[in-house]
Order: C-alpha cells, then sequence, then structure tokens
C-alpha cells in the first residue's frame, strides 16, 4: 500500500512535492490544504481534493505524513508542533540560529503524540549537513566552508515579502569568488561571515511605500541580512517577471583537512549543488524523508529528529537487499 501525503501550503513547494510524489510510485497525494480558498487552488493530481486548513484535523486517519510547505520566519514556528499532535511531519525550517529552539517544542509535541516529525530537511540544513557532518567525523583535524549560491534563496525572498509595502521580492545569495578559491586550494582561510558572500535583493515595492525604511529594514533584519552587505535594488513588477522568474540556486560544502603523523597530507572533501529549480528540488528532498518518518514511525520512533537521525536506507524505496546488492 502506498504511504499516503499530505501536502500543507501549496505554493512553489507545495507544487514542487505534487511533482516528487509522482516520481515515486509508493507514494500517493491523499490531500492538499491551504489557506486560500480550496475552489481558487487548482493542483495537478486528478481526483485528489483541496482543503481548507481549518479542516486538517479532520483528515487525521487519512494521512501518513504531512509535509509543511510554509515560510521559516512565521509559519513552521507554529505549524510544526501543531501538526505534530495529528500526523507525521517533514518541515524545511531553515533559520539555523533556532533550529534547537525548534526542534525542543516540536519533540515535546510529538513525544507526547506519537508521532515523529522530521525538521530542516532540504538541501541547507539537510543534505548540506550531512555532508558537513560526514566531512568532520573522516577530517577530525580541519575546517569547514559552507557557499551559497549563485542563486534565489526562497527563505529570505519570503522573509523580504512579509516588510511592510513590499509587493514581490526576489533575494539571490552570492559567493565571493576570491573565497571560493582560496578555499579550492587548501588555503585554509579565516572568512567571516561577510567576506564569504553578497546579497543583491531586488524588490518590487507598493505604490506610495517609503523606499529607504523597506531598504533599512532589509539591510538590518538579524540571522538573514544583517551580516552581509546586502544591495537593494527596487524594480517593476514587470521586470521581475522578465528577468527573476526562475528560482535556481547551489552551493557547496567544503572541508579542508590534514592527516599523518605530521599532519603532512592535505585533503579537500566537496560536495556540491547546482539546481534549475531550488523549490522543486527541496521538495525531492522532504519526499525522500517523508518516506522516512513514516518507516521509523511504523517501528516505534517517535519525537523530533533531523537528518543526523535517520539511517539512509530509511530514505529509499529499496529494500536493503536491493541497495546492498546495486548501490553499496
Amino acid at each position: 500500500m502506498a504511504i499516503r501525503i499530505g501536502i500543507l501550503g501549496y505554493g512553489n513547494l507545495g507544487r514542487g512535492i505534487e511533482c516528487a510524489i509522482k516520481q515515486n510510485d509508493d507514494l500517493e497525494l491523499a490531500a492538499v490544504f491551504t489557506r486560500r480558498d480550496p475552489a481558487t487552488v487548482k493542483i495537478q493530481t486528478e481526483g485528489v481534493k483541496v482543503y481548507n486548513v481549518s479542516d486538517v484535523e479532520a483528515h487525521k486517519d487519512e494521512i501518513d505524513v504531512m509535509i509543511l510547505c510554509g515560510g521559516s520566519a512565521t509559519d513552521l514556528p507554529k505549524q510544526t508542533p501543531e501538526y505534530v499532535k495529528y500526523f507525521n511531519v517533514i518541515d524545511s525550517f531553515d533559520t539555523h540560529a533556532k533550529i534547537p529552539e525548534h526542534f525542543a517544542n516540536v519533540d515535546a509535541a510529538a513525544q507526547a503524540n506519537g508521532h515523529v516529525g522530521i525538521i530542516s530537511v532540504g538541501w541547507d540544513p539537510g543534505m548540506f549537513s550531512l555532508n558537513r557532518l560526514y566531512a568532520n567525523a573522516i577530517l577530525s583535524e580541519g575546517s569547514d566552508y559552507t557557499f551559497w549560491g549563485k542563486g534565489v534563496s526562497q527563505g529570505h525572498s519570503d522573509a523580504i515579502r512579509r516588510i511592510e509595502g513590499v509587493k514581490d521580492a526576489r533575494q539571490y545569495t552570492v559567493p565571493v569568488p576570491e573565497a571560493l578559491e582560496k578555499v579550492r586550494n587548501g588555503e585554509n582561510p579565516v572568512l567571516s561571515t561577510r567576506e564569504k558572500h553578497t546579497r543583491e535583493c531586488f524588490v518590487v515595492a507598493e505604490e506610495g511605500a517609503d523606499l529607504a525604511r523597506i531598504e533599512n529594514e532589509i539591510k538590518t533584519m538579524p540571522n538573514y541580512f544583517a551580516d552581509y552587505d546586502t544591495t537593494v535594488t527596487f524594480i517593476s513588477e514587470e521586470e521581475l517577471k522578465a528577468n527573476h522568474s526562475g528560482i535556481p540556486h547551489g552551493g557547496s560544502v567544503i572541508r579542508t583537512g590534514v592527516t599523518g603523523w605530521n599532519k603532512e597530507n592535505k585533503h579537500v572533501i566537496e560536495y556540491s549543488l547546482k539546481l534549475d529549480s531550488n523549490p522543486e528540488f527541496t521538495s525531492s528532498v522532504l519526499v525522500a524523508y517523508a518516506r522516512a518518518a513514516y518507516r521509523m514511525n511504523k517501528e516505534g520512533a517517535k519525537g523530533c529528529k533531523t537528518v543526523f537521525d535517520v539511517a539512509p536506507a530509511y530514505l529509499c524505496k529499496q529494500s536493503g537487499e536491493e541497495l546492498r546488492a546495486h548501490l553499496l
């Protein structure tokens, strides 16, 4: 029997999850929940209903895993601890500084209700986190470097859009080329946050909005822009659609380290991604972890988990025997 997946929130991420489910025959889309009028939301999967989010609890016995597609700024801190009471859940919470607090809140609700909640799933946090962990375990003496972009950050773009007077926005994270080159050369540089990336913001303001206030709110926003050299460019809605409609992203996790009795040998581990669609790739990761959450809960697991707590085999639809024969 297929694992029944629910989608809560039908934006870029929700649409990506619907596509990912289509590519995995052991999963099926059970329902979509939205804060909008369900009659206005058209999904691509035939025969699947769209409900208002207020009806979500009534469907708790029809869904094995609920994937939460809200934003990290204000949605997921409330949604994940609430919905893990009724479902196994997956989220893509990506405010790194607040992950411990979010974990504690989700864990308390998940433990009390016997469900699994896997948080901070995606590529960073997520796949990049795993690669940082593996590299640290292998090269115990070394330095970590993470570079993002160039690409559109959904979370940062969402944070800008929530500022009063902003109609739409795209934010690009851009690695500083000189810093990336020094790391790949094994120079082991000490780099501040500001020295590794810049942030480029393209903003469509509402008519009559205070542009100076909006720019200041962006540049001083803690956890998002305050620690970076940030440029804000105000553009028209037409220009945003013409030049910034795609959602590409990517980046690299690099660890440089040494081995040998006298530390005579240098090593560089690098894991990199180049993505045409940030939300569709993130959705594919979320769907794999939904499979894991279902399996772990069936085995009796409960509470909040991160990618660090999930054995790789749980992510794959193949059996252990198939994995050992073909991927090991």
